[in-house]
């Protein structure tokens, strides 16, 4: 993945975002049935948590607990949202400047938030692929939890954004 590709993400991101920001708090923290995160909020701050945890976790090391523990995203703001995904972009931009010419060389490494030991051997271009399809994947069920709270979702296609 490119610095191009990155800023089609964030691009999209914005426009979810933006539109989340013209949601009722009621909306933005309805549970909606068929979800394993079941509100827009808890799916937007558990889509941010990925690359807190396979970034700036796995790979860079700034933090030992990078999930946001469940009994917490009550109070999870939707600027504090923005600004985790603020912070995933810096994380972002870290990799490609601390792995500058090693993004295909595996990164073997314990799991750092995980309390087992396991181990994981990944390359940092497969880990910032998987945390974006994830991302992807998710903002694809939050549209569809608009739907189903009545709204009309936005277009958050790569192919709507310069």
């Amino acid at each position: 993945m490119e610095t191009i590709e990155y800023e089609w993400v964030k691009q999209t991101r914005k426009i979810m975002l933006d539109v989340c920001g013209n949601l009722t708090t009621e909306m933005l923290t309805a549970n909606v049935e068929g979800f394993g995160y079941p509100s827009i909020r808890n799916l937007l701050v558990h889509t941010a948590d990925c690359y807190y945890a396979w970034l700036g976790s796995f790979l860079l090391l700034r933090t030992k607990t990078p999930l946001t523990p469940k009994d917490k995203f009550e109070e999870m703001s939707l600027n504090d949202i923005r600004e985790r995904f603020s912070q995933v972009d810096l994380y972002v931009k870290d990799i490609w400047s601390e792995y500058d010419g090693r993004m295909d060389e595996p990164v073997n490494r314990i799991i750092p938030w995980r309390d087992t030991g396991e181990s994981l051997s990944m390359t940092p271009r497969q880990l910032l692929f998987h945390t974006v399809t994830h991302e992807f994947h998710h903002k694809g069920q939050v549209m569809a939890m608009m739907r189903q709270l009545g709204m009309k979702p936005p277009n958050t296609d790569v192919l709507g954004v310069d």
